[in-house]
């Protein structure tokens, strides 16, 4: 009995110490542990905060440029609007001046219109398969006074590279129209009537005079 309140008396000083010792070892890891999981949840915030404030950043970066680019864009459109605007501007006074030009040219429209009659009696000819007839109304060469007349007209009335280029083609044509028609070919003739109206009536739809003139 007493060997067993001897034991039972020394074993207690050792177990109250560690279990002391245990108690405090618990309450330390727990309070670290407490401290670690404290420590981990503020660093995730902060993690997520940083994260947060980065795609803001990113957003605010990419918003910037958008709007950057819209206005940019706008300026563009914006400069483009008053380019077409100018060219229908410029276009519109091209045409009021060449039609004042056309209303005033009275004398080489009446050249014009006289030129007409002659390719329509030609033609007819040339159809008829009747050239003295159309030898007749062409005359022996291209220094006639009617040819004369007609060239001051397109001289006159031609303003674009275009236009002159037509004349070129209708005055060489002209010119193997009358020569096919002096040596009484009558198949060259034919060729030669069907280019030299064709460049006429090209000139005439390019300078807006296909409406004025009558028989085209």
């Amino acid at each position: 009995m007493a060997k067993s309140l001897l034991c039972s008396s020394t074993l207690n000083p050792f177990f109250s110490t560690t279990l002391s010792s245990s108690k405090k070892n618990q309450i330390a890891y727990s309070g670290n542990s407490k401290n670690q999981t404290s420590s981990s949840l503020l660093w995730k915030r902060r993690e997520l905060s940083l994260g947060f404030m980065s795609s803001l950043v990113a957003i605010g970066l990419v918003s910037n440029d958008r709007r950057r680019h819209d206005a940019n864009a706008a300026i563009l459109e914006a400069d483009d609007d008053e380019e077409l605007l100018e060219k229908v501007k410029q276009d519109r006074k091209k045409r009021i001046e060449r039609q004042a030009v056309l209303n005033s040219a009275v004398k080489e429209k009446g050249y014009l219109q006289d030129l007409v009659y002659k390719l329509s009696k030609v033609g007819q000819a040339i159809e008829n398969n009747d050239l003295p007839a159309a030898g007749l109304v062409l005359g022996k060469g291209i220094d006639t006074e009617w040819v004369k007349t007609v060239n001051l007209a397109f001289t006159k009335l031609s303003t674009s590279p275009e236009e002159n280029t037509e004349v070129e083609a209708f005055n060489s044509s002209l010119a193997s129209l009358i020569t096919s028609v002096n040596k009484n070919d009558i198949e060259s003739s034919k060729l030669a009537f069907v280019s030299s109206a064709g460049a006429f009536e090209k000139w005439t739809t390019l300078t807006g005079l296909l409406e004025q003139l009558k028989g085209l």
